[in-house]
């Protein structure tokens, strides 16, 4: 059936546009954000804000929480509290998008980038190791390690976790992608000193920005609640012994995220079922082979990737993006490897070719939750006419 464009046209379902996974409202939105227009809690704190860090932590499976603008911003508090500083070194995945790596230098320290191992995409702990043992007999440990789970798969945390407590050098969890994803049958983001959440318009759940800190911790996320309000002393008047920042979420935004909490098992349900259809129907095609997980845990399916044998297949991943972008379907390459990023072409990486495989040979197809089965079919049949 037609349905009317932004701008009044009426669409073919053929012409609509399919985006690579934008927001999915609840239908709650509209009442909570209305209960904090007329309580007029719309000031950087309140009830929605309490409320919604506490069911967030809950669902995480962790005790504390604290809510702020940004993914970045939560992994940059976390950097601070862990006393980063100019000098040090960080260990971060360099298969991940920019924002896990752009507080390492906030804190003018030096990220060193770890490849991925062939089964995750994540942070290979054997790799992980060799970098520990070697700063170790140079005698200058890294402050911290940055893991992510990327595309909503867990990496593995055990692993990590062992051999970074054998040099006493704290894990952070970068679950930015990982919300209603598994690890060992636990909730992505119990890993580490604490781990961070994003709220982008793009991810499971939106509160248009934001991000989310949680911690098993109470003083850590305490500690990131007072450098988010920009570090007032708990005096009559502003006096203030540290930099803090302007990082705390505002009470009406967490009230959009009151409403997508909510909707967070059927958004995971849907994202899954879209990842299976793809598989089942791509993975007989010859030349493209849909991403493989891990058996430790289970993703949310936030972006459903294939990776391209293109001499295989007969096109590229960027071919097949711009056949789809022809029909009005949005695609997008993997990240570029940060270890390949013009930004931090001075920096250390610790392996690299796995990634930049990823990069060369992945695309991720639309996996938004609202996707109708006809917006699937019409993606796979264009995939499919190519080859």
């Amino acid at each position: 059936m037609p349905l009317r464009s932004g701008y009044g046209t009426l669409l073919t379902m053929a012409e609509r546009r399919i985006y690579l996974s934008p927001p999915h409202m609840t239908g709650r939105e509209q009442e909570y954000t209305a209960e904090v227009i007329r309580s007029n809690w719309v000031a950087p704190v309140g009830p929605h804000l309490t409320k919604f860090e506490e069911l967030f932590a809950e669902r995480v499976g962790l005790p504390h929480a604290a809510a702020v603008t940004s993914g970045t911003a939560a992994l940059h508090l976390a950097l601070r509290i862990l006393q980063v500083e100019p000098g040090d070194e960080v260990l971060c995945s360099t298969f991940t998008f920019i924002a896990s790596a752009n507080p390492i230098l906030y804190e003018q320290a030096t990220p060193v980038f770890i490849d991925s191992d062939e089964i995750s995409w994540n942070l290979d702990p054997n790799l992980v190791e060799d970098e520990l043992r070697a700063a170790a007999a140079r005698g200058k440990l890294p402050k911290a390690i940055i893991g992510v789970d990327i595309l909503g798969i867990s990496a593995d945390w055990d692993a990590i976790e062992s051999i970074a407590a054998e040099f006493d050098v704290p894990v952070i969890e970068d679950a930015a992608e990982a919300l209603g994803s598994t690890y060992k049958g636990r909730p992505a983001g119990g890993a580490g000193c604490c781990s961070i959440f994003s709220f982008n318009g793009n991810k499971i759940i939106t509160t248009s920005g934001g991000g989310m800190l949680c911690s098993r911790d109470e003083q850590f996320v305490l500690q990131a609640r007072h450098l988010a309000t920009q570090a007032r002393d708990p005096l009559p008047h502003y006096e203030h012994s540290q930099v803090g920042y302007n990082y705390r979420m505002s009470n009406v935004l967490a009230a959009v995220g009151l409403a997508q909490l909510e909707g967070l098992d059927g958004f995971v349900a849907r994202r899954q079922q879209i990842n299976a259809f793809y598989r089942e129907r791509l993975a007989p095609v010859p030349g493209i082979r849909p991403l493989a997980e891990p058996a430790y845990g289970q993703a949310n399916g936030w972006l459903s990737v294939i990776q391209v044998d293109a001499d295989e297949f007969g096109a590229t991943p960027d071919e097949i993006r711009l056949r789809l972008e022809q029909d009005n379907i949005e695609s997008r390459r993997v990240w570029k490897p940060m270890h390949a990023q013009p930004v931090f072409a001075a920096c250390r990486s610790v392996g690299g070719a796995v990634a930049e495989k990823f990069f060369e040979t992945a695309l991720c197809l639309p996996s938004g939750s609202a996707l109708t089965d006809e917006d699937l079919e019409r993606i796979v049949s264009c995939i499919e006419s190519m080859a």
